[in-house]
């Protein structure tokens, strides 16, 4: 009886979580199931691309996975039974049931309304596909002087602003912050991203939160009437209700809680990787989500599954965050090294060099989404003992 290991989610984490798996175990002993609401990889880093009328080419999972050995069923994950060890999903089959020895959690996150009144029915956002296009066709119908506010100034929020101003110059862009623009930057990156922004004619708006949202303008703390057309909401980000429901221990902001080797701590079975993880990193902070943070804690959860299941010592991976990286439009961005304490340091690499990274930093995750099985061993290493339904039982 083969050794079932479920992966849930097929984002950046989970995509590459199940082709590090596929090629490092032997398919004698082990069953890799990714399970994914949608049939393609969406590139999330770049769905304001999307909204804005860029087209983007999406792979299919069945073709990223062909020849790999993993089973992709396409449904949506309704819950988790850590203590039968099984995964309820409904597709288009009809509901089912999938039972696990391993599960690999990384279903992601999505926009974190805050309780904000208007925002669920009035705003929008790029944090998955469907919303992306709905965005999309919001902003092909807003005619010359229409008027758009990105609410939120971080990574994704400055990206939109300035991918929206630098496509659609005929439109009014605004983006609203809490606080200063910027201000986590070091000086100089703060300075070229004003000057971007100064570039493209978007309105800033400092140390304004809104607090109410309405189908032609936005209410700030203060009163404020910000007008509207379109609200793009990217004031942060939450994972779903599931974990927390399932009886998993969970920080309060619902993530997983996990040990240095992203295993849950409260159901040993269980892994959790991406957004939807909550570990800590080696500046003794959580790591924040992002697509980074996807990558480091991708590495590690498969590392340890790998390890465990074949008897090996559980090596770990790094989770030090080493800068942000921001596009401001196609032709500019900023790259931010930090510190242990994710503190900005001095230096920073900015305009087209930057944004040349940025796009090679894209193109090879993509790739490797699209290569999963890239440097196959010619043997994979077999289970340390007979898997049985039960799981393996080999040192912790």
């Amino acid at each position: 009886m083969k050794h079932r290991i479920v992966v849930l989610g097929a984002g950046y984490a989970g995509a590459f979580a199940a082709g590090n798996l596929a090629r490092r175990l032997s398919p004698a002993d082990t069953e890799i199931t990714v399970v994914n609401a949608v049939p393609d990889f969406v590139e999330r880093m770049r769905l304001h691309q999307l909204a804005i009328g860029q087209d983007l080419a999406f792979r299919k999972l069945a073709d990223v996975f062909a020849g790999t050995g993993v089973r992709l069923r396409l449904a949506r994950v309704t819950g988790v039974d850590p203590e039968r060890r099984t995964v309820a999903v409904t597709g288009e089959d009809g509901d089912g049931e999938l039972a696990y020895d391993t599960l690999l959690y990384a279903l992601g996150s999505s926009v974190a309304h805050h309780g904000v009144p208007g925002v669920a029915e009035y705003a929008f956002d790029v944090t998955g596909r469907s919303s992306a296009l709905r965005l999309r066709e919001r902003l092909a119908g807003l005619g010359e002087g229409g008027t758009v506010l990105v609410v939120g100034e971080g990574l994704t929020g400055i990206e939109t602003a300035t991918e929206f101003a630098e496509s659609r110059p005929d439109l009014s862009v605004a983006l609203a912050a809490r606080g200063e623009l910027g201000a986590w930057l070091s000086p100089k990156a703060r300075r070229h991203l004003r000057q971007a922004f100064d570039r493209l004619g978007i309105t800033v708006h400092e140390h304004t939160g809104i607090e109410a949202v309405e189908p032609t303008r936005a209410i700030a703390a203060d009163g404020t009437s910000i007008p509207a057309d379109v609200t793009v909401w990217s004031a942060g980000f939450a994972v779903h209700p599931i974990a927390a429901a399932s009886g998993l221990e969970v920080a309060e902001t619902g993530q997983i809680v996990v040990d240095r080797t992203m295993r849950s701590v409260s159901h040993p079975d269980v892994y959790a990787a991406g957004d939807c993880a909550y570990a800590i990193g080696e500046n003794g902070r959580p790591l924040p989500m992002s697509c980074a943070s996807a990558g480091y804690t991708n590495m590690q959860a498969t590392a340890a599954i790998i390890a465990r299941l074949t008897g090996s010592k559980v090596p770990t991976t790094g989770l030090k965050y080493h800068g942000n990286h921001i596009s401001l439009g196609r032709r500019d961005a900023i790259f931010q090294m930090v510190d242990g304490d994710a503190r900005s340091k001095s230096w920073y690499l900015g305009g087209r060099t930057a944004a040349r990274l940025k796009s090679g930093v894209l193109k090879g995750a993509g790739w490797g989404i699209a290569h999963p099985t890239f440097g196959m061993p010619k043997r994979k290493r077999r289970l340390a003992t007979a898997p049985d339904r039960a799981g393996v039982k080999v040192a912790a």
